[in-house]
């Protein structure tokens, strides 16, 4: 098997050396997202919901690119500045996801990227 890179206009492009995503086989392994614009390249600022909005919408344009859903996402990881804005963040991650959610972890973390409050990456299979 090969790997396959997944890129996309329609997410941000990666800000070092990484893509947005890699396909091995039937498994998707798509690198961390954060509230950039695709276009503009801006960090969408705002409260923690909108920051997680615009992952989740960042994920959702790097997984059709895949040929792929949410439906897909068998594990993904969230990182948080702070973890007493976890029920806000749950609440638009969970829109996403029907009652098929996938595993997941949640940590605080002491940095992201940008200084973003939110950063999610997922692993999906087709």
């Amino acid at each position: 098997m090969e790997k396959k890179i997944i890129r996309t206009d329609n997410a941000p492009a990666p800000i070092g050396p990484y893509n947005q995503a890699v396909q091995f086989g039937n498994m998707l392994f798509v690198s961390g997202q954060i509230a950039l614009d695709a276009v503009s390249g801006e960090l969408i600022q705002g409260d923690i919901q909108t920051e997680t909005k615009k992952v989740m919408e960042n994920l959702k344009a790097i997984l059709t690119e895949a040929g792929m859903d949410f439906s897909n996402v068998l594990k993904s990881t969230i990182f948080l500045m702070d973890m007493g804005q976890f029920a806000q963040v749950n609440e638009v991650y969970g829109s996403y996801f029907g009652e098929d959610a996938p595993a997941r972890e949640t940590v605080q973390v002491a940095g992201l990227p940008k200084g973003v409050k939110v950063e999610i990456s997922v692993v999906a299979a087709k």
